[in-house]
């Protein structure tokens, strides 16, 4: 996207993104955002402040979500493998050694991991989950970050161009239209915050009340969130230019150990953030499965399987319908191993629903702004506006993925 519209779409998502958090935030009580009635769930909100047929698309919005990104994780689990392999061999090898390994194996054996992780109950519950990935998150964050400094300062000088890769040979229109778009989409997905934004609020004790909490609260974290985000962005492109690789991880071989380190923390993170989304998936349709065939030994009779210092207790259900979804979700993600285009479309599924169109939607309903007014307008625009961001970020995402899979071999991931 360039040194132009690069940081403008990263700060600019970040205002959109705390301006309806801030909306989202006044919805949680209804109908009185300080002494109304909560809403535990966004779901919940949706319900309260737009009725049924709207939490129906709010939960495939969600749930499509969830699901997309355990595909987006298994995908980077396998790259983050994959660039601790190569990094090894280059260091003995010697860094002009080809060094080229297929990611199928990694990704196979991740989703065996996550269909032994996924018979454990609540496990996206564990405060030790909750820890673990904001320490693996700082860890390869921070070592990105260090890495793509000292490369800018070896380089003697700042590289890319103010609107990005230039069409020239073996670059056309249509490529670089299709990047930037998807790059946008990128962007939109690092601010997914709006769908957890309730949930967060849930556990937010008064007073003072739960919505001016929150509000101080996403103003702060976002903007901690985008300063690094716009640190790291603009120091990596800096340091590689219009070469950037999608996962800046993955642009560097020495020193091994440190690249390494990153590389095994982001592979940590990944398996235990994977349940994290998971587990509501797996507890949606066996609450509904479970409803429709109440007298099913299948969906309802527990076995138990004894372990040293404890007990796993499952049922039927729970073994075979979690092992096949996460297969499923394996064999997709092999068909697929497109890091940069799969965030890309996710983002841009997330963004206009999730991030602005039900919390401006919800706002209006709630704080009940008159149609046609000036404040409505305005809302109403910026509606509008995000539905044409996240369109055109998708379209960008699905033509790469299309334009990506003529020059690949299904189930063959390279790095």
């Amino acid at each position: 996207m360039g040194w132009v519209l690069g940081p403008v779409a990263l700060v600019g998502c970040a205002y959109i993104t705390y301006f309806t958090a801030v909306l989202l935030s006044d919805c949680y009580r209804t109908p009185d955002p300080v002494h109304g009635k909560r809403n535990r769930t966004y779901m919940d909100v949706v319900r309260s402040c737009l009725g049924p047929r709207d939490v129906v698309v709010c939960g495939l919005a969600q749930y499509a979500i969830l699901w997309g990104t355990m595909v987006g994780y298994t995908i980077t689990t396998a790259t983050s493998i994959m660039a601790v392999a190569r990094t090894d061999c280059r260091h003995h090898r010697g860094h002009d050694a080809a060094c080229a390994s297929s990611g199928t194996v990694y990704m196979v054996a991740f989703g065996v991991v996550e269909v032994v992780l996924s018979q454990f109950p609540s496990l996206e519950k564990l405060t030790i989950i909750s820890v673990v990935a904001a320490v693996m998150s700082c860890t390869y964050s921070f070592v990105g970050l260090f890495l793509s400094a000292a490369k800018l300062a070896s380089n003697h000088g700042a590289r890319g161009s103010l609107l990005g890769v230039k069409i020239a040979a073996g670059v056309s229109a249509s490529t670089k239209t299709w990047h930037s778009l998807q790059a946008l989409g990128n962007v939109a997905f690092a601010y997914t915050y709006s769908m957890l934004l309730i949930e967060i609020q849930d556990t937010v004790k008064a007073p003072p009340s739960e919505n001016v909490t929150m509000k101080r609260a996403s103003f702060y974290g976002i903007s901690v969130t985008t300063i690094f985000y716009v640190s790291l962005g603009c120091i990596g492109y800096a340091a590689f230019g219009n070469a950037a690789p999608g996962n800046v991880l993955t642009g560097f071989d020495e020193p091994f150990w440190l690249v390494d380190v990153a590389n095994i923390a982001v592979v940590v993170h990944l398996v235990g953030a994977y349940q994290v989304y998971a587990q509501p998936i797996f507890a949606c349709y066996e609450k509904w499965l479970g409803s429709r065939w109440p007298d099913s030994a299948f969906f309802h009779h527990e076995y138990a399987v004894r372990l040293p210092g404890c007990a796993v207790r499952f049922t039927m259900c729970k073994l075979v319908l979690r092992t096949a979804f996460v297969a499923a979700t394996t064999v997709v993600s092999l068909m697929l191993p497109f890091f940069n285009a799969v965030l890309g479309l996710l983002g841009a599924i997330a963004f206009w629903p999730l991030t602005v169109y039900f919390p401006v939607t919800m706002y209006i309903a709630q704080a009940k702004v008159a149609p046609g007014s000036r404040k409505w307008v305005a809302l109403q625009a910026l509606n509008v506006g995000a539905l044409l961001v996240s369109l055109l970020a998708a379209v960008g995402s699905v033509a790469d993925m299309v334009q990506r899979l003529g020059h690949v071999t299904i189930f063959q991931t390279q790095l």
